[in-house]
């Protein structure tokens, strides 16, 4: 999926992340995660915010991650949403299994 204007999902509530993806000329995923948790989920967050961006196909993005503790269920969601706000594109593909 093409990255054509900032799409942001999400809020800065407990237990919430705000994700906000900006389009970018060059190849790659850049990726700037703040969270309350990064020493212990850190590296989960990382995974499950990179695992939904290839999922939907996408590339040429910066994202910007503020994480206060949300749960893998919830990134997954709020990466989704912002990946389709910011490809203008409302043909949700839902999944069934986690």
């Amino acid at each position: 999926m093409e990255i054509t204007q900032m799409g942001i999902a999400g809020t800065m509530e407990s237990s919430d992340i705000m994700i906000r993806l900006e389009p970018k000329e060059t190849e790659g995923i850049e990726l700037n995660l703040s969270s309350s948790v990064m020493q212990q989920f850190g590296k989960q967050i990382t995974r499950v915010i990179m695992d939904t961006l290839k999922e939907l196909d996408v590339d040429k993005v910066t994202v910007t991650a503020v994480d206060k503790g949300a749960l893998d269920c919830t990134v997954r969601a709020r990466v989704s949403t912002a990946v389709h706000r910011a490809a203008n594109d409302s043909n949700y593909r839902w999944r069934t299994k986690g």
